[in-house]
Parts: structure tokens; C-alpha cells; sequence
């Protein structure tokens, strides 16, 4: 595996590795807002500047968006989950940037679990998600202090 930051030949995958990931691991969306979501995903993903960690043939296998210091998202194809891409992006994420933060559904129980696993602190709750929905939002900071 290894990592480089996207093109845009890559966009296309980048919005299917982000619908199997919600598909397997956002269960508590309601089909309304995981088809709106998509659609404000097809929006801007295929233009937003990615890093992609890529399989030996250097397809995408995961994603992440970094603003700034801040992780916006981290995506990863189920085939891959739990063999150590999403710790290799926010590696990867740590060396650019030392201190970083993400939100996560608080719902999405495996992912809060994932980030805790990798040495992020809960900093702030938000009732609602980025859009005003009624997803709560656990606020998360890596520093490497922690």
C-alpha cells in the first residue's frame, strides 16, 4: 500500500469507496439523508484534493480530505477495513500536520472506537451534524502530547 494524493481520473472511485463505506458502517442515516448526502458527495468530491491510499496496482482503496490540520474525511473500502489503511492515512495525516482534528457520527460506534484506538481525545459534542441534521457529531483532537 501506499499513499499519493489523488487525480482527477480518481474521482469517480473516490465517490464509490465513499458510498460502500456509508453503506457499511452508517446504518442509523435514514435513506432521505444518505440520498442527499450522496448527492452533496458527488458534488464536491470529484473537485476536492484527496489522498488516496492505493493497492499494488495503485487503484484507491481509502480516502482522506484534509483541510488544514483538520481531517474532513476518511473513507475506506470494506474489503479493506481492519488491515490498516485508515491508520496508515491518519499516519500519514500526523507527519503532515502534527496536530489534527476530525468529527465522527457519534453513532458510527466503530469509528469513534477506531479514532479513541489511535490516541484522539473528545474535545466537544455538537447535537447536529455539519448540515443541521439530527446526526450528533463528536468532536476529536490528536496532538502529539496526548
Amino acid at each position: 500500500m501506499k499513499i499519493r494524493t489523488s487525480t482527477p481520473a480518481d474521482s469517480a472511485h473516490a465517490v464509490e469507496i465513499w458510498q460502500r463505506a456509508v453503506d457499511a458502517t452508517h446504518d442509523f442515516l435514514t435513506p432521505e439523508d444518505r440520498a442527499a448526502i450522496e448527492q452533496e458527495v458527488k458534488g464536491f468530491l470529484p473537485d476536492a484534493q484527496l489522498w488516496l491510499a492505493v493497492d499494488a496496482e495503485d487503484r484507491a482503496i481509502a480516502f482522506m480530505l484534509l483541510d488544514g490540520s483538520n481531517m474532513e474525511a476518511l473513507f475506506i473500502d470494506p474489503d479493506w477495513r481492519g488491515k490498516g489503511v485508515g491508520k496508515t492515512l491518519v499516519d500519514h495525516a500526523i507527519a503532515l500536520c502534527g496536530a489534527i482534528t476530525t468529527e465522527v457520527n457519534e453513532q458510527n460506534g466503530q469509528a469513534v472506537g477506531f479514532y479513541e484506538k489511535m490516541g484522539f481525545v473528545r474535545v466537544g459534542r455538537s447535537d447536529r451534524d455539519g448540515q443541521g441534521r439530527a446526526y450528533p457529531l463528536i468532536h476529536l483532537r490528536f496532538s502529539p502530547q496526548n
